[in-house]
């Protein structure tokens, strides 16, 4: 009986890769020394030739000049801090890189893209084994590397599961070599992968390992049998071309967060580099073709498959859009995210933000809470992710603040407490904008104020002295009085009660459901211990 080998993974793994239409290549035939190179030296790791003709295709109206300082920009990225220098790459690599052009005479800003996102198949995906890279004397060559356009996005270390000292930790701790032996290989990095055949994980730079997560599903919609390597579902479900370059674009953040020291009061600021989960990656986009079938519009990927939305709408659940089958498009209802505390729901919320404001078009984004605390909280996050969100949040203060930031005519992400939607007199908010393009995140949406049924209560003065009674309503009534063509989409950490009849109104049905059993299973979150006591009671004869 042969034994398994570490070759024999990473021939099973190309070879999942070039299912997937990757171009396949063995990295010594286009080394420097090679009969066809394709590095001009060993410390190179872009493909400039591949990444000249890709930029050439993918900017055909950009002057041949400009493209070229693009590339050069690219090529020039260098400082001493390996993550500052991936953060600027991989800035350039979603925002576009500015280049000047004439144009009728006049010197015009205008954008060179690397990759072309809104069409995969408009790129050139290649997978390369034994990739020999030297930097500064030290001789590496990672297992597997993933070029975009020339550009190597993506590094994958190989350990065999049959030798009992080569484990997914071994693997992590490879990579943390490579990153300080050949930082130039993980510039433009945008996650790396580990796996020892079966397990597979994957993580970005700056993350222990705990953070590496594996990828549970294959199609997006039932996870994947155990008896399949999680390699092989990591690769068919995480690496296809959209998939890849959809992740890219809208679920890595650079999260910012202040430190001091306490002893000298000196304050630092921490850069984190963050990949959602597979779980963060389905809901959000869910919960964004939701949003698009809410506010009337017409949902671009589907498009893509050429499929009618009426088609989806008869059977949602096979296109991952569960609980979507009673609401009709334009309903303004965006449904509920139910991700158990703990699972980085604030993180996805900051993801579907992202990438909501492109597919809208700018629209305005209100998130509300229930509490200040809360409000900080995630405004904290959401202030930390402004690559991101490609704008700084707005935090209203008062009811008066709110109106000014809501009277805008599109754009801005803006976080208020629910209780800022409550009129000074009477039962009806003021009207702050009948806009379409606005969309409210209501975080733990099912909490009893969202309602719209009235109640009475006493009314006092000012000494708190009850001096009669008036009607009020939930504050989901005045929520709609102030912005009556907004669409709402609700995240909540725990399921919502059977009796519960304001979240449906309000929000809709389930649209992604990640539960506690789901997130202990996945490692995202600890797990609950119930142990049954019974205290010891002991009464005098008095109590008794």
């Amino acid at each position: 009986m042969n034994r398994i080998t570490e070759n024999d993974i990473e021939t099973f793994c190309i070879e999942l890769l070039k299912k997937q239409g990757y171009e396949y290549i063995y990295a010594p035939d286009i080394a420097p020394d090679s009969d066809n190179p394709q590095r001009r030296s060993f410390d190179e790791v872009l493909l400039i030739s591949r990444l000249t003709d890709a930029v050439a295709r993918i900017n055909p109206g950009i002057p041949y000049e400009a493209q070229q300082e693009a590339i050069k920009e690219v090529s020039r990225i260098h400082s001493p801090e390996l993550l500052t220098n991936n953060e600027t790459f991989h800035r350039l690599l979603t925002e576009g890189v500015k280049v000047s052009i004439q144009k009728e005479g006049n010197q015009r800003g205008a954008l060179v893209w690397l990759v072309d996102f809104a069409n995969p198949e408009n790129n050139d995906f290649l997978v390369a084994n034994q990739l020999t890279v030297i930097e500064n004397g030290v001789n590496k060559r990672p297992d597997v590397v993933l070029f975009v356009n020339g550009l190597p996005l993506i590094v994958i270390e190989l350990k065999n599961a049959a030798d009992e000292n080569a484990t997914i930790q071994s693997a992590y701790q490879q990579l943390q070599t490579y990153q300080q032996t050949i930082p130039g290989l993980f510039t433009t990095n945008a996650f790396m992968i580990i796996s020892d055949g079966l397990e597979a994980k994957a993580g970005p730079l700056s993350a222990g390992l705990s953070r590496f997560m594996s990828w549970k599903t294959a199609d997006g919609k039932e996870e994947a049998s155990h008896l399949v390597s999680q390699l092989e579902t990591l690769i068919k479900g995480m690496l296809t071309k959209q998939t890849l370059l959809d992740l890219i674009r809208h679920f890595i953040v650079f999260e910012k967060s202040r430190n001091e020291d306490p002893k000298t009061g000196a304050m630092t600021i921490k850069t984190q580099k963050k990949l959602a989960a597979y779980h963060q990656y389905h809901a959000v986009n869910r919960a964004v073709e939701s949003t698009l079938r809410a506010t009337g519009h017409v949902n671009n990927r589907l498009l893509e498959k050429q499929t009618p939305v009426s088609q989806v709408m008869e059977d949602p659940a096979s296109y991952g859009l569960t609980g979507v089958k009673s609401q009709p498009k334009g309903d303004r209802k965006g449904g509920v995210v139910w991700h158990t505390q703990g699972s980085g729901k604030s993180l996805s919320m900051v993801f579907y933000t992202g990438k909501i404001v492109l597919e809208l078009d700018n629209p305005t984004i209100l998130i509300i809470t229930d509490r200040n605390d809360l409000d900080d909280q995630l405004f904290d996050t959401f202030a930390a992710s402004t690559q991101l969100l490609r704008q700084q949040p707005s935090q209203a203060e008062n009811r008066d603040q709110l109106k000014e930031l809501l009277q805008v005519a599109s754009g801005g992400v803006i976080f208020s407490t629910i209780q800022k939607f409550q009129p000074d007199e009477g039962n009806k908010f003021d009207t702050l904008s009948e806009r379409k393009n606005i969309v409210v995140i209501a975080d733990e949406a099912h909490r009893t104020q969202y309602g719209f049924k009235a109640k009475t209560i006493d009314d006092k003065d000012g000494q708190g002295n009850v001096v009669g009674q008036k009607v009020v309503y939930g504050f989901a009534k005045y929520m709609r009085d102030a912005l009556p063509n907004a669409t709402c989409l609700g995240f909540t950490g725990t399921p919502i009660e059977s009796t519960d009849t304001n979240t449906p109104a309000v929000f809709g049905n389930y649209i992604d459901v990640y539960d506690i059993a789901q997130a202990v299973e996945d490692g995202a979150t600890v797990r609950i211990y119930y142990e049954s006591r019974l205290a010891r009671v002991n009464l005098s004869k008095e109590g008794k």
